[in-house]
């Protein structure tokens, strides 16, 4: 990828995970708090756990840091060792689990922008994974806002 299109995804990873900057978007809500990392601060374990349409703003929080570990893990070269449904498996986290769950999905987003800064995309299907990770991520965000709205519905005083 060009020096450009490197710069442009970072731009976007960290609109995803970390917000927007300043009142400036391309595709969230313009204000502080909007990325994964501004959401996610605003919901307790309890909330974290609720069940909505089959899963949970946790399990979606495990999910997300999974995909980014396996990112991760292919760019350093390496092959990991998948198993999908084990993300999905979270129906309920104490505020210790759920606190772990926010700084380790923290710790792959990092090495995730890391990794984007210092590899030469040596193939598409290398270009097509960091991609994806921007694509999956944003996915995720967007469930996981979708999901707060249930749970955090405003009074009607």
């Amino acid at each position: 990828m060009n020096n450009t299109l490197v710069e442009a995804v970072k731009t976007l990873l960290k609109e995803t995970f970390d917000g927007p900057e300043g009142n400036q978007s391309w595709y969230t809500e313009s204000k502080p708090g909007s990325g994964i990392f501004g959401t996610l601060e605003m919901l307790s374990a309890e909330e974290a756990s609720i069940p909505i349409q089959g899963t949970t703003i946790a399990a979606h929080t495990d999910h997300t840091r999974y995909y980014l570990w396996m990112a991760n893990t292919y760019l350093k070269g390496e092959k990991p060792n998948l198993n999908w449904g084990e993300s999905w498996k979270i129906t309920s986290v104490d505020q210790i689990t759920w606190q772990q769950f926010k700084e380790e999905l923290k710790l792959e987003y990092k090495a995730l922008l890391e990794k984007i800064e210092l590899i030469d995309i040596p193939d598409e299907q290398t270009a097509n994974g960091i991609l994806g990770s921007l694509a999956h991520s944003a996915y995720h965000l967007g469930a996981i806002r979708q999901m707060v709205k249930v749970i955090k519905v405003p009074s009607q005083s």
